[in-house]
């Protein structure tokens, strides 16, 4: 199983090949194409991540002590930022999601090339992530999991 580094640097990697910022959108917008559809039941309003501007839903399962991330949204290249989010953070335990550093959006250039608006979007996503990992870490704890 990759680790959450290893799935940052593959997405670093392919963001290089690309210099101009028009095809890196591309890529997030093929990214969101590729997301696979979220279930209708979980377009509600406790899904929905505060701070976007967009509407973004991101639903979280807990399997065999790894979290598990499906969502969608309206704005394709949004669905495109969290597609990115899901593929180096889903899978993995809610220890290795808290202690994860997302160095990969600084690298491959998203948060210079967001507005602001959508930059604090992806904050808010990360945020809504980490907050089910804590959530679920602590559950785990109390051994509620």
């Amino acid at each position: 199983m990759a680790t959450i580094n290893d799935l940052q640097d593959e997405v670093v990697e392919e963001f290089q090949d690309f210099t101009d910022w028009m095809d890196k959108y591309q890529m997030l917008i093929d990214l969101g194409n590729e997301l696979a559809p979220l279930d209708e039941k979980y377009k509600n309003e406790q899904n929905l991540i505060d701070g976007c501007q967009s509407r973004v839903w991101l639903q979280c399962d807990y399997e065999d002590g790894k979290l598990v991330f499906t969502a969608d949204s309206d704005a394709l290249i949004v669905k495109g930022i969290i597609a990115l989010l899901i593929r180096v953070l889903s899978g993995h335990t809610p220890t290795e999601i808290m202690d994860a550093d997302l160095y990969f959006v600084e690298k491959i250039g998203l948060k210079d090339h967001l507005s602001p608006t959508r930059s604090n979007g992806l904050l808010a996503m990360i945020k809504q992530i980490r907050m089910y990992a804590l959530a679920y870490k602590t559950k785990e704890a109390e051994g509620n999991a």
